[in-house]
């Protein structure tokens, strides 16, 4: 006996359709899904990687803050110091000065009071030509002396400034550490 197989019917049309439509559909789908998964993984590589940047420029900022704040505070310690020596300087100079006026004063009155006792017009003569001569001999040395104190005071006072000049423009002219 001889037996027959028989042929399986075929799909209809509309079956295969639907198969190869849902399987098409699973395939979008699987796609999709991979692409919302690898822009969600890139989204969060992205996320982290500009959080850490924005954290290091934050610290480099405040830093940076930091340093200008101390850089600031020396300057004007600076000029508080300069202020302080040139005002002892200007005291000093008023000192002098005052000093050498009471002394050029008594000095005159001393020439005068002889030039009122003197007995002849030479002797006169003599004493205006010594007074004379002893001051302008006197304010030439004052003049110097004090041409001296001004010279180190004014060096003095300029020195804390010129230091921290120095130090503004070294710390200014670093690069950002990156």
């Amino acid at each position: 006996m001889t037996t027959v197989t028989k042929a399986k019917p075929a799909p209809a049309p509309t079956q295969a359709f639907e198969s190869a439509a849902a399987q098409a559909k699973e395939q979008v789908e699987g796609f999709v899904k991979a692409g919302q998964e690898q822009a969600a993984k890139t989204f969060e590589q992205t996320a982290s990687v500009t959080k850490e940047q924005v954290e290091k420029l934050s610290a480099q900022l405040l830093k940076i803050s930091a340093e200008l704040q101390a850089l600031n505070k020396a300057n004007v310690e600076a000029l508080i110091q300069s202020g302080s020596i040139a005002t002892q300087g200007a005291e000093e100079f008023t000192r002098e000065v005052s000093a050498y006026a009471q002394a050029s004063f008594d000095k005159s009155v001393t020439t005068g009071k002889a030039l009122l006792t003197a007995k002849s017009l030479k002797e006169v003569v003599d004493l205006q030509s010594e007074y004379v001569k002893a001051s302008f001999d006197a304010f030439v040395a004052e003049s110097s002396r004090l041409q001296g104190i001004g010279t180190r005071v004014a060096t003095a006072a300029l020195t804390p400034l010129k230091d921290r000049v120095s130090v503004t423009v070294s710390t200014l002219s670093k690069p950002i550490a990156a």
